[in-house]
């Protein structure tokens, strides 16, 4: 096992390092922290007590893992956890909380990007392969599904579903749930069509896209989703629309016929 690890860095003996990390100038790790193999954490990072984090994961200068969460309420003895999949990628000045609840855990996914200055909060629940971008906030207990991006400056609000391979677009607002598979945005927010660029990266396209184009118009109009052929996505599409929420969801976009043909089909 062989680490770089610089000199000035501080590491504590409770900690637990993996194979061939490298850690920067002046980081701090804490003690009950366990780092994964061939993990890098950049200068002045700083890792708190109480943080998995798994393998290959790049942690940029100033990003700060496992602080006590911003609840008034919470004390600081409680054990709690923040728990990182793999291959993350985490910019300059992230922050992610670790949760209220005793053995509870904040859970970060693999394969995600966080951006300068974005922020995870207490109890949050983020999927796989996510991107947020710059000065993204949520507040607690909100869940991100996988393949979800967040643009620039978007606010969740606490307790909050944004559903997996939709696209928030920057500067919005979020105060209700958003739909799996949409891009959302404006003010106050709306779905307004499918996530088609998503969607054709993901391999979503032929019959299945056609099949979640039909569950969205009939979304719209208040109609049910039965009739549809179950395709993977429609079924997961379905389940997460049961699941009970705190929030409800967001509103619709009123769109003329042309547009909402341009948007749906081909």
């Amino acid at each position: 096992m062989s680490h770089l690890i610089h000199p000035t860095a501080y590491i504590s003996p409770n900690a637990e390092l993996g194979a061939n990390v490298q850690i920067g100038p002046f980081a701090v790790i804490e003690s009950d922290v366990v780092i994964g193999a061939n993990c890098k954490i950049g200068a002045q990072a700083v890792i708190q007590p109480y943080v998995h984090l798994g393998v290959g994961n790049t942690v940029h200068p100033q990003v700060v893992l496992g602080d006590l969460p911003q609840d008034l309420g919470f004390k600081a003895e409680t054990v709690s956890w923040l728990k990182i999949g793999d291959n993350n990628v985490f910019r300059e000045g992230f922050t992610a909380h670790r949760a209220t609840v005793a053995e509870g855990a904040t859970v970060i996914g693999s394969n995600c990007y966080f951006m300068n200055n974005s922020h995870v909060a207490h109890d949050c629940q983020i999927g796989d392969k996510t991107i947020f971008a710059n000065n993204v906030a949520i507040g607690g207990f909100v869940e991100v599904g996988n393949n979800v991006f967040m643009g620039g400056n978007v606010v969740a609000h606490q307790f909050c579903r944004i559903g997996a391979y939709a696209i928030v677009q920057g500067t919005t607002g979020l105060n209700m749930d958003v739909i799996p598979f949409t891009l959302i945005g404006g003010r106050p927010a709306k779905h307004y069509r499918l996530n088609t660029i998503g969607l054709r990266r993901a391999g979503i396209t032929g019959e299945a896209y056609q099949v979640l184009a039909k569950a969205f118009r009939l979304l719209r109009a208040k109609q049910s989703l039965e009739e549809l052929p179950e395709t993977p996505e429609l079924v997961m599409l379905k389940h997460w629309l049961a699941t009970k929420s705190k929030r409800g969801l967001h509103g619709f976009m009123q769109l003329a016929p042309k547009q909402h043909a341009e948007d749906f089909e081909g």
